[in-house]
This record gives structure tokens, sequence and C-alpha cells, in this order.
């Protein structure tokens, strides 16, 4: 039984409830089930949810019904075909690599699905998922709609500490060669190459949310003609400073990750034959090398600005946009006029209101004229769902300096 305003936000399409807002759990003096049914405090139900004991967010709803664990994994594998046909025209020659599925966005709460290639890499990030039954659908689902060569199973540490997860084992759920299973793949974003490893890097490996960003951010440098000297900072493995390098002179990427930076000029290899810019890695920390730089007065005619998360609970968001109104204003003091800056934050809990009054303020105090270009989020892959805000977390600015 769920409080008042938890069933109100429940009426309006949202699919949580925080801990604090349960009234009651009845498990029947059994260990906590994984699906539970959702009422509110007439009695009255309100849906089927996936139960996680330990998180703060103690229920997901699956169904506005009343459902059994039979009915719940043939929902799950009805609507993981679902999302996985609807990135069907996302795919083609030039990109093979998107997320099929994208938890609460595709009415499959915690659970990630990413396409590397012949590569799939799930993620099951809440309790009420982590089992053998939910592994089964999910694997006899992504065999028969992408016949990949193996899929693998990487969880977040974070993520799993909160939920109470079970450790997962170390061998692919599923591989087309048992014996010596593909782990690691070169995947293809907008006609470029770059390497993936199943046991290294970031979330499941690469940021596919900013594919549509990299593109654009190439289109914006050669209309506006910022094809001379381009900074990636945060690069990682190199997604912003490659689509750069086809159309710039220099490239600079920055990460304070060496491993990171060992796989951006892998990716560079790969795409060298495509490619005309010298490009360069410097592995920094991003503040303390932009301040640097821009206290000696150095210039660039296009900057890309994509820091992990500052804010990843409301009570750090104040810290946040400090942190993005000075990594903006380095930024602003050194690009050249007419020159390009893309500014992202990746953070749920800073909007696209108040990251654009933390640029417009280093613009303020670096005295320079900023022209919006472009609002962006992630791609289409990542969809936002209008009553579901948490899906929305990516923000990124493409702005004109003057």
């Amino acid at each position: 039984m769920v409080k008042r305003r938890a069933a109100d936000r429940l009426r309006a399409g949202h699919l949580w409830v925080y801990s604090g807002d349960v009234e009651s759990v009845h498990t029947g003096g059994a260990e906590a089930p994984s699906l539970l049914p959702v009422a509110d405090e007439r009695g009255l139900l309100l849906g089927t949810a996936l139960y996680s004991p330990a998180s703060e967010i103690a229920l997901r709803i699956v169904s506005r019904e009343d459902l059994d664990e039979v009915g719940w994994l043939e929902l799950l594998g009805s609507r993981l075909r679902a999302a996985i046909a609807r990135r069907a025209a996302l795919l083609d020659e030039s990109t093979n690599a998107c997320r099929l599925c994208f938890s609460e966005a595709d009415e499959l709460p915690g659970l990630i699905a990413d396409k590397y290639g012949d590569l799939v890499i799930l993620q099951l990030l809440v309790k009420g998922l982590d089992s053998a039954t939910v592994r089964e659908t999910c694997v006899r689902v992504l065999r028969e709609e992408l016949k990949p060569a193996s899929i693998l199973e990487r969880p977040d540490p974070r993520i799993r500490e909160l939920e109470g997860l079970s450790a997962p084992g170390l061998a692919p759920l599923w591989a087309s060669e048992p014996a010596h299973p593909v782990t690691s793949m070169v995947f293809r974003l907008n006609g470029l190459s770059f390497h993936y490893d199943a046991n290294a890097g970031q979330k499941t490996g690469a940021f596919l949310d900013q594919r549509a960003n990299y593109a654009a951010a190439r289109e914006w440098a050669q209309r506006l003609g910022a094809t001379g000297r381009a900074l990636d900072v945060c690069c990682y493995q190199g997604g912003f400073a490659l689509h750069l390098a086809a159309v710039c002179r220099r490239v600079t990427g920055v990460d304070a990750s060496r491993a990171s930076l060992e796989v951006a000029e892998r990716n560079l290899a790969a795409n060298r034959n495509l490619l005309s810019a010298e490009v360069d890695w410097v592995q920094a920390d991003a503040f303390e090398l932009l301040r640097g730089w821009s206290d000696a007065g150095e210039r660039f005619d296009a900057i890309v600005l994509d820091p992990p998360a500052f804010a990843k609970t409301r009570r750090a968001v104040e810290g946040a946009l400090r942190g993005y109104k000075e990594l903006n204003l380095r930024a602003l003091r050194m690009i050249r006029p007419g020159g390009l800056l893309v500014t992202c934050s990746c953070s749920h809990h800073v909007g696209a209101e108040e990251l654009q009054a933390a640029v417009a303020s280093a613009a303020a105090d670096a005295g320079r004229r900023v022209r919006l270009l472009e609002r962006r989020g992630a791609s289409l892959d990542h969809p936002v769902i209008l009553n579901l805000p948490e899906t929305e977390y990516l923000k990124c600015l493409i702005l004109e300096v003057d």
C-alpha cells in the first residue's frame, strides 16, 4: 500500500514509488518477491511493480494490471522486442551501435541493453530483475532478434551496492562460440570506427547517447568555418574529437584517464585514412588545464565541454553549477570570435534552464556575446517520456561565440 501522494504520481503517469511513500508491504511472511501488487490507501489497485527492498526507489511499475510472474516474463519479452524494433531505422552501414532498451523509456524499468556491432551488453539495475528467468528471457529475445556474437552482462558497481544485487558471472550470458567468446569489437558511429571492450570503460563501454551530438558538432564547426584548432575537454575515448578531426586542422583531446586516452589513440588509428587533422591527447585535470591555458592566452576555433555528471543528487546542484560555469568561463576566454562552443551536461538534477543560465553567467563574466544555435539532448535511441522527467538527463547547447 502506498501513500496518497505516490498514488497521485502513479495516476499521472509516473512509474516510481519512493521508499518513504510506501505505507506497508505484505509478502505473506516469505522472502520479499520480485513482483508486488500496488494499491492506494483505499485498497484500489494501481498496478504491479518490481520491488527493491533496499533501494530508495522501492517500487517500479511494470503494468497497470494485476500481473503474475508468467505474465510479467511474457510482457518483458514483448516489450524488449518492441524496443529493438523501434531502433531498427537508426542502424545502417555507417552506424551499427545503439541503445536497444532504455529502462523506463521502453516500459522496462532498470533494464538497459546496448548493441556494439555484433555484441550486446545487458544491464539489470534493479533487484526485481535479478533472476535467472529474467536473464533467460532477455537472452532468448536478443538472440532471436539480433543474432549477436555474444551477450554479456555488465553491472554498474554503484547501483549493484544500492540495490543489493547479486554478482554476475564473468562468462558471457550467451556466446555463439562458447570456447572463444567474442568480448571486444570495432563498431561504427556516423561512419567512424570505435574500439569496444566489454571488460573496460564507463557505463556499458561507450557514450552512445552523444552520437547525434557528435555529428552536430562536426557539422556546425564546418558551417561556421571554425575548422582551425579544436579542443575536446573530457574527451573520454575521443567521440567528439574524432568527429571534429574530420573537418578541423588540429584537434586536442583532454581527459584525466590514461586508459581512456589509450583507447582514443586506438580509435584515431582506426580512422586515420578518413581524418586529415593533427590530433594529440593530453592527460590532465580539465579545470587546472583550462585555467592555465586561458590565463596563458591559448586560442581555439571550436571547443567541446562534455564533463561527467557533476550532480548525482539534488543537494549537489549548487556545486555542479559552479563547476559548469567555471569550465564554460575558461572555454569562452579561449574561443576566437565566430568560434563554436558545444557544452554538455549529463546531470539529471541540473535542468536545461539552469545549465543555460550558468553558461550565460560565464559569458557575461568573459565579456563575450554568445548566440544559441541549437538546444539538443540524447540521441533518438534514448527517448524522453514526457511524464517521466528522469528520462531526460543529457543537455547539449551549441553556441556561436562573438
